[in-house]
């Protein structure tokens, strides 16, 4: 599959501290398996377990997955709790 046909998606992850991180991949559970190994996964992980995901959009290109990333990031602790608690209710 060529690069720009692949399907991006934007995540949320629950951490054992509380917290939140934000990230995007094209394959979520690989993703969340590197995070997990402390191989390949984000710095953030570093004395912190990732425990699932609990949220995820998809776009169809890199680009737009980033931008909606940026603007996920820009959000506090409890905006983003109501965004994860509004679409598991949908």
């Amino acid at each position: 599959m060529a690069e720009d046909t692949k399907a991006w998606f934007v995540y949320i992850l629950e951490v054992s501290d509380g917290s939140y991180y934000t990230g995007i991949s094209t394959d979520l559970q690989r993703r969340l398996k590197q995070h997990k190994s402390g191989r390949g996964g984000a710095k953030y992980f570093r004395g912190r377990e990732p425990l699932q995901v609990l949220y995820s959009e998809q776009y169809q290109c890199r680009s737009a997955a980033s931008r909606r990333e940026y603007q996920l990031k820009k959000l506090s602790h409890l905006e983003k709790k109501l965004l994860i608690e509004k679409n598991s209710s949908e």
